[in-house]
Order: C-alpha cells, then sequence, then structure tokens
C-alpha cells in the first residue's frame, strides 16, 4: 500500500471526475492520503473531503503566495481560523507553510519576503502550540527557511521539507534534527539529479512519499495531470536508487506516514468507501 502524504485534489483540474478518481484509488493500492491546505478556502475543502473520504486526512494552513488573506484577516482573526480548522478531528497538521522567492523578478502580485516571513512564524507557532507536526514549502529560500526553523525550535519540530529541492547538504541538516523529506516526481525526471543524490544519501525511513498532485507528474506522464496512482513510478525510482525491491519501499514509506502524522494502526486508516 502507498500513502501520498502531499495532494491537492480541492483543485479545479479535478472537478469534474473528482469523485470518480478518488473513489478509484483504495483499488489502486493508495491506502491514505492527506490533502493539503494552500489557502484558508483550500483548506476547508480538505476538510470536507477527509469528512467524505475514511482514507483521505486533511492539512491547514496558506502557502506563502497566498498569505496576504491572513494580514487582511489581521492576527487575531487568523488565529482564530486556522485553530479551528487545526482542532477539527480528521486534520493532522499544519501545511503548507514556509517560504516562497520564485519569480520574484517577474511576478508583479509576489508576496513581500517580510510578509511571508512574518506569516510562516507565525504558523510555526501555532503548530507549536497545537503540537501538529508542519508541512514546509521552500523554493529559492533555503537560507531564510533554514533561520526561521531554527530559531523556532530546530530539531524539536516535527516537521517534513515537501518536494524537497536542494542539495545534499541541505538535506543532512534537516535529517540531522530529525525531519522528513517528500519525495514526488521530480526524482524521475531526467535533470532530477539533485534529488536523486538526496535519495541515495537519506534513509529510507525518513522519505515521505507525495504527489503534490495535480502537479509534477512523473515520468512518463511528465506534463499530464498528477494523481496518487502514479506512486509506483516514484516508488519504482527510489528502489532502483536505493538497491530495495518496491514492496520494502512502500511498507517502509508508508509506516514512516503514519508515524509522521500520527495516525493509528494501518487498519484505522483505510476505512470503508461511502456508498
Amino acid at each position: 500500500m502507498i500513502f501520498d502524504t502531499h495532494s491537492h485534489y480541492d483543485h479545479p483540474r479535478f472537478s469534474e471526475d473528482r469523485k470518480a478518481l478518488l473513489s478509484e484509488l483504495p483499488g489502486a493500492g493508495i491506502g491514505g492520503l492527506v490533502n493539503i491546505g494552500a489557502t484558508l478556502k483550500g483548506t476547508e475543502a480538505s476538510l470536507q473531503l477527509a469528512e467524505q473520504w475514511p482514507f483521505i486526512w486533511a492539512a491547514a494552513g496558506v502557502h506563502p503566495d497566498d498569505v496576504k488573506e491572513l494580514e487582511t484577516l489581521g492576527e487575531k482573526e487568523a488565529g482564530e481560523r486556522l485553530g479551528a480548522y487545526l482542532a477539527h478531528p480528521r486534520c493532522v497538521a499544519v501545511g503548507e507553510i514556509g517560504l516562497d522567492y520564485h519569480g520574484e523578478d517577474i511576478y508583479d502580485n509576489k508576496t513581500p519576503r517580510p510578509l511571508q516571513k512574518k506569516w510562516f512564524d507565525f504558523q510555526l507557532t501555532l503548530m507549536k502550540e497545537t503540537g501538529k507536526p508542519g508541512v514546509i514549502h521552500s523554493r529559492e529560500a533555503a537560507a531564510d527557511t533554514l533561520d526561521i526553523i531554527k530559531t523556532a525550535g530546530g530539531k524539536d519540530l516535527a516537521l517534513v521539507h515537501h518536494c524537497f529541492g536542494y542539495e545534499k547538504e541541505m538535506a543532512r541538516i534537516y535529517l540531522d534534527m530529525g525531519h522528513f523529506l517528500g519525495i514526488g516526481g521530480v526524482v524521475s525526471y531526467k535533470n532530477g539529479r539533485k534529488l536523486k543524490e538526496v535519495v541515495q544519501y537519506m534513509p529510507l525511513e525518513r522519505i515521505l512519499l507525495e504527489t503534490d498532485c495535480p502537479y509534477l507528474a512523473p515520468e512518463p506522464f511528465r506534463g499530464k495531470r498528477n494523481d496518487s496512482r502514479m506512486l509506483t513510478k516514484v516508488v519504482a525510482e527510489i528502489a532502483r536508487l536505493k538497491g530495495l525491491d518496491e514492496e520494502t519501499v512502500e511498507q517502509v514509506t508508508f509506516e514512516n506516514a503514519r508515524r509522521f502524522y500520527r495516525l493509528g494502526p494501518e487498519e484505522m486508516i483505510r476505512g470503508t468507501l461511502p456508498g
């Protein structure tokens, strides 16, 4: 069984066939998934999916590109809104939160760095207060992300670095802190050399499988809409890189996900699909 630790099935690209696709996943070997919040609306949609499907769980948070909506609310109301989401029994993490400096010289509406940092720190504090693990988004912001995480507690934080895209040295720093790294379709790309090196270097016990669907479909589906079934290609590449059989990769990463998200035994999180 495979656990997809980072998905976005609330995305409009799934609007036409969402129910049919989700119905197929358990039969395709997907034993669990977490739908990740990127906005307040997306968090609400993630919770709704988790209420409808027993194998789906939710994370609540606001992506760095969208933290202007938290600024509009102000800290008091933002904290109350996010706190209510995090108290939901199907919510297992804070995320995705972090920093994204990509496209600062291209996009006029890019969130300024100070605002990103403010709300990253705010959501990390909320994570610590609620005792939930955190899902980190960091793109072209390695140094600032590390500084904020260190200040917030470093090794005392339960974090996964989603769609990890930095070099092996940065991976070592986070692995030494006891964090997990999210590995998805990029590991199968010909130009994914850095990530391949990271996967070869890191222990299998720190890998969390993820799609980030509908984005980042693995080869040979690159450029198409991604979904959890395509994680078999990621499993195959990890197995090849580490000289393991695919069943071992599935079993260990499933247990990693269950442990990170603090879920019960495997049989408790599969459940039965609604009729």
